[in-house]
């Protein structure tokens, strides 16, 4: 049998009142608290806060506090990845991020979904679907990206999009819904 930890990774519904659950978020939050409230020239302090919250980092992983995220070990950040102030990525399940993608102030990974039926939502059942971006991808500020969307790499995300679906490769997408405005020629 699955614990509840096991099924919020698969993306399978599952308890976030779990208590091993609820202790992993405290820890986040804990670590969090500290990077948030660090100071701007405590870079060494801020990276091994960082080392310790998130899952996997390449090199020149930087973000701009505050920061905040469900469980951290589920985020995985390719080399030279920007986030710049208040982002916020609910990690229930992977949220996988390639190299030298640079997000906006105020982006949001949103992973974590609940049932469409209240009966079922009521149960606090929640789950989620992984979202991954690919390499050399801009996303502008206040984009908000969606339970299981997959963003190609060298888009680019035009700031204020909710990006409900996937995005493919070498694209302009903007709006809400976020849908394809032209091809990049590169």
């Amino acid at each position: 049998m699955k614990t509840e930890k096991q099924k919020m990774i698969a993306g399978e519904p599952y308890l976030a009142s779990d208590k091993t659950l609820t202790q992993e978020r405290l820890v986040a939050r804990k670590i969090l608290k500290s990077f948030n409230e660090s100071e701007p020239d405590e870079a060494e302090k801020r990276k091994g806060l960082l080392d310790q919250l998130v899952g996997k980092a390449g090199k020149n992983f930087h973000i701009e506090p505050p920061f905040y995220c469900d469980y951290g070990y589920n985020i995985e950040v390719g080399e030279d990845v920007f986030f710049n102030f208040n982002c916020i990525v609910l990690d229930v399940t992977p949220v996988k991020l390639g190299s030298r993608v640079l997000c906006g102030p105020n982006v949001q990974f949103y992973a974590a979904t609940h049932p469409m039926d209240a009966d079922l939502r009521g149960t606090m059942i929640e789950s989620g679907k992984p979202i991954t971006v690919g390499d050399d991808v801009w996303i502008g500020g206040s984009v908000v990206i969606c339970p299981g969307v997959k963003i190609g790499s060298r888009s680019v995300i035009g700031a204020g999009s909710v990006v409900t679906r996937d995005i493919p490769d070498d694209v302009f997408a903007a709006g809400n819904p976020c849908k394809v405005i032209k091809k990049l020629n590169l």
